[in-house]
């Protein structure tokens, strides 16, 4: 942190109590005037005052660090206040098709970022703003999140406030989880949208566990209000039962299906219609629809009970049998979203345009600022030690680089300013590289727009050009040896061998390669080292066509894709002995080794385990960490199938030793053929992967798609039959599931849908282990033949 910086810090007079300076303050506040200290940087001899710079920048950064959240609110420059109390930093994220990027449309519109809605698959071929990419456009599906930025003007107490939201929209298919995993990782709040029909789905629950990995509020959004069969009470209980997350409705629907026409506010009983073109004149009114007001009396009931439940003070006035004021009211439910201990429910349609401006209001009303979230960092000078960010612009900067983008100005970094200033020409510090970086350009993103800036304040979210850097890394301005926490990354569960079918297109295909990688974390690339062929591993089916895809379309190369690898594992079912002995001559010192013991199941069925029992110097301590690594690449790289041996542990008890031939190598190499061997002695099997599958089609296909994923042999969970469609919860092995998707398709004349997650590993059918091993040596076997 240069000096200038700390200067701005102690000019900003968050000072405890118990820190107050005295009257000479402000001579030492003058000392540190920016002019003052930049003529005397360069003479560096007076080193009392170079002494009096570095006790400032050590007190600084220990006040830093010793601030509150809390303090900095209540001790903050009003102006700064009045700035972060107005930001909003959301996502929106549900399953597949639940109108996310529909609504975030309208969201652009009603605020004012875009002059015309156009939909996902619209029949004017636009396409909607967030779904920048054509190949999006063409799906009807979100890719990649996209973020924007947008002012909402809300009345509050008779006048207008100004409120700005950095806004990022999510995909909802499973393959594409990491985009969701990292807007999560950065965002202050989220709306979780749900279908007003199904309720809760499949990847709902993976959103929901999502949000609370990374401590996100949420409010939730009860979409397709307008659709048959909608039933918004389903859909709050699922979220209360199935979620496990306490929520109640703040609004009831006036009419469903197609006589949906707006909603009751429960807090201040008025109801509000959506109306004039595209629902954009709001009108509220006092008078209630007569069968409406015992409901809505009800469910205010309810939501009182609800929040009594989860706030202390909340539970005071309903015991005490007092009616709690609509302010009351309010503040219960921002306090308990805050806190993540609840979740206020609104209704509406995006598709018909309504709801979407109350839900708004909800966004403002109580989901956090900026400062109201506790932002962590890891102090790598006191062993990694978690410190509290405090999001104020005169404190020294500390951001997250969360997703890189390439387009044609270069790699775009977005970054979450997390506390300080960003400025254009500053330069930053990458703690993870501790590379010196230069920020040449600030853009604000609107999709795939951008719009230049040449300052962002704490609590913002930005884009960089010029930064070479990866996603997740953490930058400072030097000063403050902090890194952050970076996001979840799930494992690949499919892979596929892939070659461009030209061999000019070789370093256009490379170029591909490592531009996916480093966008994004879940696809990776390597190089068989027995096959030679390059093999992708993502997500899925889809994630990995996407890329082919792309490929062909951005960058010229077409491709050809081989069959798909499963990351298929091997394991031991019962405990084996060995006694192995390495003993061979090749002219001059040869290699001797012997080792003994046994292997047998590991109780932790994911890792192994190798341990050494040897007493006596039977084999000396300088070849024990040799066995070791011999443990390590044997189970690398399977007996069975050249997969990995997982679940598997190993006790080495005996060995002997030469004088000459035994080597670091030697005992390697009969620790890892003494496993081999005894690896068919322990039962060792075949381990595939089970996806859990959730199908959802129409309640006529129920039967075809029930035969469908018996002939997979899936393991059938659950079935939740609706008033149209049915969902199908089962778990199935990744092998059976290749070529689903058009199958489906053709059993459901193409209404059904599925997603699949990775569940756990299985022993393989006792036929496909034949098969796959037998596959498997006939390679082996090609191959020495060459």
């Amino acid at each position: 942190m240069r000096a200038f910086g700390v200067g701005r810090w102690l000019s900003c007079r968050l000072l405890t109590d118990s820190q107050k300076w005295t009257s000479g303050s402000r001579d030492v506040m003058l000392q540190f005037q920016p002019s003052a200290f930049a003529a005397r940087r360069t003479f560096t001899h007076t080193s009392r005052r170079s002494g009096a710079a570095q006790e400032a920048l050590k007190k600084a950064q220990e006040d830093a660090a010793s601030l509150t959240p809390e303090y900095v609110a209540a001790n903050m420059d009003p102006k700064e206040a009045q700035r972060l109390a107005r930001v909003r930093n959301i996502g929106i994220a549900a399953h597949i098709d639940s109108g996310k990027t529909t609504a975030t449309e309208r969201v652009l519109f009603y605020t004012g970022r875009i002059n015309a809605i156009h939909e996902v698959r619209g029949k004017d071929s636009v396409g909607a703003k967030m779904d920048s990419m054509e190949l999006e456009r063409e799906k009807g599906i979100t890719i990649q999140s996209a973020a924007t930025f947008c002012d909402w003007k809300k009345v509050e107490n008779g006048k207008e406030e100004t409120y700005h939201f950095n806004l990022i929209d999510t995909p909802g298919h499973i393959d594409f989880t990491i985009e969701v995993e990292r807007a999560l990782r950065v965002l202050d709040g989220a709306v979780m949208i749900l279908c007003a029909v199904s309720g809760v789905q499949s990847q709902t629950i993976t959103v929901d566990r999502q949000m609370r990995r990374y401590d996100v509020p949420r409010i939730s959004f009860i979409n397709k209000m307008d659709r048959m069969g909608a039933n918004p009470w389903k859909a709050v209980e699922q979220i209360n039962t199935k979620l496990k997350m306490p929520a109640a409705a703040i609004q009831i629907p006036i009419g469903a299906e197609d006589e949906f026409k707006g909603v009751i506010d429960l807090i201040e009983m008025k109801a509000v219609y959506f109306e004039g073109p595209r629902g954009t004149i709001v009108r509220t009114t006092d008078q209630i629809p007569g069968p409406l007001r015992e409901e809505a009396a009800e469910k205010r009931q309810v939501l009182i009970e609800k929040l009594a439940d989860v706030d202390d003070e909340m539970a005071e006035i309903f015991l005490e049998e007092q009616e709690p004021s609509n302010a009351q009211i309010k503040a219960a439910i921002r306090r308990s979203t805050i806190a993540r201990k609840f979740s206020p429910v609104v209704m509406g349609s995006a598709l018909a345009d309504k709801g979407v401006q109350t839900m708004l209001d909800a966004v403002c009303d109580y989901l956090p600022d900026p400062s109201q979230i506790e932002n962590m960092a890891l102090d790598k000078s006191k062993d990694e030690k978690s410190v509290k960010l405090v999001p104020y612009n005169s404190l020294p900067f500390v951001g997250l680089a969360f997703k890189l983008e390439e387009n044609n100005y270069g790699q775009l970094t977005y970054i979450r300013v997390y506390q300080g200033t960003l400025n254009k020409g500053t330069y930053l510090f990458n703690s993870r590289t501790d590379k010196k970086v230069r920020i040449p350009r600030i853009v604000r993103m609107h999709s795939n727009e951008m719009e230049d800036v040449s300052e962002i304040g704490a609590g913002e979210i930005c884009a960089v050009f010029g930064v070479d850097c990866a996603s997740g890394d953490t930058f400072t301005d030097g000063g403050l040896p902090y890194t952050m926490t970076s996001m979840f990354v799930p494992e690949a569960v499919m892979s596929l061998s892939i070659t461009p079918k030209r061999s000019v297109d070789g370093d256009n295909f490379s170029k591909a390669m490592n531009r996916f990688q480093r966008e994004d974390p879940t696809f990776r690339v390597h190089v068989d080292a027995e096959s030679e062929e390059t093999i992708i591993s993502g997500m899925g089916e889809l994630h990995l066509e996407v890329y082919v895809e792309r490929l062909k379309r951005e960058y010229k190369t077409e491709c050809v894709t081989g069959q798909p690898r499963v990351a298929y594992r091997e394991t031991i079912s019962h405990r084996a002995d060995f006694d192995f002995l390495l003993k061979r001559q090749s002219g001059g010192p040869g290699d001797y080794a012997r080792v003994a013991g046994w292997i047998e199941p590991y109780d932790k069925p994911d890792e192994n385990y190798y341990e050494s029992q040897v007493v006596g110097g039977h084999i000396p301590e300088k070849f024990l960490s040799a066995c070791a690594k011999g443990f390590d690449i044997a189970t690398a790289k399977g007996p069975l199938l050249g997969h990995r041996v997982v679940g598997s542990k190993m006790i080495i008890n005996d060995g002997a030793t030469h004088m000459t031939d035994s080597s670091d190598y030697a005992f390697s190499l009969a620790t890892q053929m003494a496993f081999r061997k005894a690896f068919t002695d322990a039962g060792g099997q075949v381990l595939e992967p089970l996806m859990k599958t959730t199908i959802t089609a129409p309640n006529e296909f129920q039967g075809g798609i029930l035969m469908l994923m018996n002939k997979r042999n899936a393991t059938i969970h659950d079935t939740d039959i609706g008033t149209e469609d049915f969902t199908l919860v089962c778990d199935c092995s990744l092998n059976a599931m290749f070529g689903f998707s058009s199958q489906l398709r053709a059993a459901t004349q193409g209404k059904g849908e599925f997603s699949m997650e990775f569940s756990h590993y299985a022993p393989a059918p006792p036929h496909l282990q034949k098969e796959l091993i037998a596959k498997y040596q006939a390679e082996l076997a090609a191959k020495r033949t060459k």
